[in-house]
């Protein structure tokens, strides 16, 4: 993420059955959190008894006990599927071209890439000047950075004359990241150190300052953009605070370099803020205010703002408008709404306009000649794929860049020049160990959901290990939400799922915006439950025209799609075989209701706010935690990280806890705990592996499929 397991299944099938699942399980009993009850009253008046709110102390020595309980109960019951993981780990590990390197992109007079060397883990990032025959500059090393951390990230950002790099590092994992900088003349650090900010930053045109983002301690909310100049005390002028607690900030700067924007958003809604970015005092100017339900984003070429924005357009237009009168008023349009497609980015170069835009869940790229109008299509012809603008830092160029895969298809980078129209691969991601694409078939099929609409899936099998009786195990993927799509891109470790006989299928469903503006519009706030609706037709689809059955599907989402997952447990535990929730947001109505943690009124227009009764009742009918019941649940394998910064570890420790408590089966319920991570697992290429093989080695095992 190979050989036939059909002979292996039929010789372990008696593995399969529940009574014999139970029997071949380590005699343990799972550890229990102790009932401690806690009152929660709503401003309405709503009670509720949280009996594990006590497992919010993360400093608490019971707490970190009892995780790692969890897993030491998780080794345990999961030890004869020891050799199958490292199994699984030695197949993904080499699928991967170890010693790599990523395609360059130009920046100035210089190409920034990065690679990696053997057996390591982190990417070395480096440049060259001129041309790609240059001698090679080593900005910094991962590796040596990151050999005696336990969790470690990093990202990079160039000065405006690429002699001073920022660096970005985060060792915890929970995203509060420590600035550095780097001169390239003399190969050493510098003593300014910035600590506890976002990692976002944008230097200013003077190529001494930065302005920088950071976040309240506390709710992790980004609430402030500060200026650093270098060489000067660690007293950073606040330039922005943005007081709205259900905004988060951050800084970026212009296509044309010219402007430092400063833009607030939440997820309904954004405006943006520009300075002069040759002037670091120069004061900040509001593009247009903030109004609900209004989301737009800013770039600046040829002496004008362009604009993306939903006003007066569900599915996105594009606009341009003067400098020095900014607002709605002075916009004309570029790009007018349309009803059928959906506008989803745009890139500014001097003689062309490139537009990033989907129909019926699928990219094409449009290349429009700002001279007179002509445009250039860029197609694809597979029936799932996913493509879109990549990284084009040129300006004055006509060579675009663009990236593309498939569920068949490995990640590819192409350079299209548009006057001839000539298309040039860069690379392809090599897949090692005789991966061939003409073996696996891709689908996308339309599920009716109960309303009548239609909801798309993406599937991918291998043919020589599909049958379309019902008989291959299936693995349905699902996120659904924020207006995130979810599309049918290639993995190598999937390949060890497909090899031994499993369906992969990625359901579209209302909360993204595959369908386009009214599709996540559809899955949000009070229409929330479509999300769970669509996928649990999805799920009814693949069983009814045979892709799997009840008895071999299971069902995956991490996030909000952790969300996703708990509400189909609750709602249809007998339609899974197994569900795997990963960083699983799923106590909604405590989370939104407490305003000094992360994802709370940040995102009451995302879930509800919980203030409002008809709002609080709403997430309450769905909220995972509270709607467990004493009946039948799924194998279930839920995973955190203790340092996440997105869903708080205690949340699906709650869940797990009272699932504990109040499931009546015997089935399997795993909890995985990474102490040293955060919302997005294990850091570096190789640990994510392991992580990996771990899912896969679950619902494996539950299949009777030992190696």
């Amino acid at each position: 993420m190979m050989r036939n397991t059909t002979f292996v299944c039929l010789l372990v099938l008696g593995a399969c059955s529940p009574a014999n699942e139970v029997a071949n399980r380590p005699d343990v009993k799972p550890p229990v959190a102790a009932i401690v009850p806690f009152e929660i009253v709503a401003k309405h008046g709503h009670k509720r008894v949280d009996n594990y709110y006590w497992l919010k102390q993360r400093e608490d020595t019971a707490v970190i006990n009892y995780l790692n309980a969890e897993n030491r109960y998780l080794d345990t019951m999961t030890a004869a599927t020891r050799p199958l993981r490292e199994k699984l780990y030695a197949e993904m590990k080499g699928r991967i071209q170890e010693k790599d390197e990523s395609v360059p992109y130009k920046d100035g007079d210089y190409y920034y890439y990065t690679r990696y060397e053997v057996g390591y883990d982190y990417p070395i990032y480096c440049r060259k000047k001129g041309s790609l025959d240059g001698a090679e500059e080593i900005i910094a090393n991962g590796n040596d950075m990151g050999k005696d951390q336990k969790y470690f990230n990093m990202f990079i950002s160039a000065s405006p004359k690429h002699d001073l790099i920022a660096l970005s590092i985060d060792t915890i994992g929970r995203r509060f990241y420590t600035i550095k900088f780097k001169s390239m003349a003399t190969g050493k650090m510098l003593p300014d150190q910035i600590g506890n900010t976002t990692g976002n930053l944008s230097w200013a045109n003077d190529n001494a300052t930065i302005f920088y983002g950071k976040q309240d301690v506390t709710t992790l909310r980004s609430n402030e953009i500060r200026r650093h100049t270098l060489g000067t005390s660690a007293n950073d002028k606040l330039i922005y605070e943005e007081k709205d607690q259900t905004l988060s900030c951050y800084v970026t700067k212009t296509k044309s370099k010219k402007y430092i924007l400063v833009v607030s958003g939440r997820t309904d809604a954004s405006f943006a803020q520009f300075m002069d970015a040759d002037n670091i005092n120069s004061k900040l100017t509001v593009v247009e205010p903030l109004q609900n339900d209004v989301d737009y984003s800013v770039d600046h070429a040829n002496d004008r703002f362009y604009i993306r924005t939903n006003l007066d357009a569900k599915n996105y237009r594009l606009v341009s408008t003067t400098v020095d009168k900014p607002g709605k008023g002075n916009w004309k349009d570029i790009i007018a709404h349309r009803t059928d497609v959906f506008f989803n980015d745009f890139s500014l170069f001097k003689d062309y306009l490139a537009v990033e835009e989907e129909s019926e869940g699928l990219a094409k790229i449009r290349l429009i000649k700002w001279s007179d109008n002509s445009e250039t299509t860029i197609d694809f012809g597979e029936p799932a794929y996913v493509a879109g603008l990549d990284n084009n830092r040129e300006f004055e160029t006509g060579v675009i860049r663009y990236f593309y895969q498939s569920m068949t298809t490995p990640a590819s980078t192409y350079d299209y020049t548009i006057d001839t129209k000539e298309k040039k691969l860069l690379k392809q991601r090599e897949v090692l160990g005789g991966f061939d694409p003409t073996n696996y078939q891709t689908e996308r099929v339309m599920a009716t959901a109960a309303d009548g609409v239609l909801v798309p899936v993406s599937i991918v099998y291998r043919k020589d290990k599909f049958k379309k009786d019902g008989t291959n195990p299936c693995l349905q993927y699902a996120y659904g939400s924020y207006g995130s799509s979810s599309y049918a891109s290639f993995s190598s470790n999937r390949l060890s799922l497909l090899d031994r006989g499993f369906v992969y299928a990625v359901a579209h469903v209302r909360g993204g915006q595959e369908m386009g503006g009214q599709w996540y519009e559809d899955g949000k706030m009070l229409k929330k439950k479509n999300t769970f609706t669509d996928f649990i037709d999805c799920s009814e689809y693949l069983i009814a025209n045979k892709y799997t059955s009840k008895d071999k599907l299971f069902a995956y989402g991490g996030s909000a799609g952790g969300l996703l997952m708990g509400a189909i447990t609750n709602m249809r535990p007998d339609l899974y075989k197994g569900v795997i929730a990963a960083v699983p947001f799923v106590d909604v109505i405590t989370t939104m209701q407490d305003e000094t943690i992360p994802l709370t009124s940040f995102e009451w227009r995302e879930w509800g706010n919980p203030n409002i009764q008809e709002e609080y009742e709403y997430m309450l009918s769905y909220s995972p935690y509270d709607q467990v019941e004493a009946k039948n649940y799924p194998n279930l394998l839920v995973t955190t990280g203790l340092h996440d910064s997105q869903v708080q570890y205690f949340e699906p420790a709650k869940w797990v806890a009272k699932l504990r408590k109040m499931k009546t089966d015997n089935n399997l319920l795993l909890f995985y705990i990474n102490m040293e991570a955060g919302h997005g697992g294990a850091s570096g290429r190789l640990r994510a592996i392991k992580e990996e093989a771990m899912r896969q080695a679950f619902m494996l095992d539950l299949m009777g499929i030992k190696e």
